[in-house]
């Protein structure tokens, strides 16, 4: 582990450092990047991405000293989608506890995230809940607790929460292509319901999956949202013992399954446990150190960020924080 004195985690100003060669890195590759990323599309038979899109690039860590440091386009809204997942199944293991993975698997699909073949395999009951069928399981499960949220409010107010309560929107666009569109979601749900693991109405899971998906933030508010995650050494208590084992259990999730099939080589470059959403964002953690979060549109084929993935791997190189052990000895 990096000395105490030179571990930018103690020093604000140096952390700000690192942060700002981080992005100027990030777009000096941007050019590179895009002709991979069109090379890349080209043999998957996708979409080239916009080289545009290459053009933005936010990162911001909020520690677990409280302190926000943020560069580039750090202040630039954008829809969580799949990132939201994360938080749902926070939610519903708070509410449910160990029950809730009689209905959901932990193990990586190997299958694209919007695959019925698992579902219809394992007899109803999805891989993981990053995936989306697992999301809609765990979806089913937060629109049956109850409580003041309402069925499609658990996961937005868990977040405001999270960020003190800041004002939070919702995207119109995603809002109103997931009610209009949504077809293999809404299949996803049936063979879900075919098989005895969906409880309540197919309109209704949607409508609270949408919300969530459609939550919009900046990198500063998702790096403040994650924090829960970061704090995973209890010593308060029974709630805080609670907490502690739920963050250990969705951080593995999101190591496994976090990138879809771009799981292994993220932990290969990166090192931490992390979610991505095709609005461009990563979610990443540093246990016990640091909440992360990065922003660029340009999604790769499995729908990860080109740059947010870069940007994390250049800051874990700097800052040597990583699940896997560390690099610089203190000796």
């Amino acid at each position: 582990m990096t000395e105490p004195s030179t571990d930018p985690l103690n020093d604000p100003s140096r952390l700000r450092t690192i942060l700002g060669n981080v992005v100027e890195r990030v777009r000096e590759a941007a050019p590179s990047m895009h002709e991979k990323g069109a090379e890349a599309a080209r043999e998957k038979d996708k979409a080239a991405p916009r080289k545009g899109d290459f053009d933005k690039f936010g990162i911001a860590v909020f520690t677990r000293h409280g302190e926000l440091v943020s560069a580039g386009n750090a202040g630039t809204g954008f829809p969580i989608q799949s990132i939201s997942k994360v938080f749902a199944l926070e939610v519903a293991l708070e509410a449910l506890g160990e029950k809730l993975w009689k209905r959901i698997g932990r193990e990586p699909s190997g299958d694209p995230f919007n695959s019925i073949i698992d579902l219809e395999r394992d007899k109803g009951v999805p891989r993981n809940p990053f995936i989306n069928a697992g999301a809609l399981v765990v979806c089913d499960a937060l629109v049956g607790i109850g409580g003041k949220s309402g069925p499609n409010h658990h996961v937005i107010d868990f977040i405001k929460s999270m960020i003190d309560d800041e004002s939070l929107s919702l995207d119109p666009d995603v809002m109103a292509s997931d009610r209009t569109g949504g077809d293999l979601n809404r299949s996803l749900m049936y063979m879900a319901k075919h098989h005895g693991n969906l409880d309540h109405e197919v309109k209704e899971v949607m409508e609270a999956y949408v919300h969530q998906c459609a939550i919009t933030l900046d990198c500063r508010g998702l790096a403040k949202a994650g924090r829960f995650l970061m704090h995973d050494d209890p010593h308060d208590g029974d709630d805080s013992i609670q907490q502690a084992r739920r963050a250990r259990r969705i951080l593995a999730i999101m190591m496994l399954c976090g990138q879809y099939d771009g799981s292994g080589d993220f932990a290969f470059r990166v090192g931490l446990p992390a979610k991505s959403g095709v609005g461009g964002g990563i979610l990443a953690i540093a246990p016990h150190r640091a909440s992360i979060a990065v922003w660029s549109p340009a999604l790769d084929p499995m729908g990860n960020s080109w740059l947010g993935t870069l940007g994390l791997e250049l800051l874990t190189e700097r800052t040597d924080w990583s699940i896997f052990g560390a690099v610089r000895s203190s000796a």
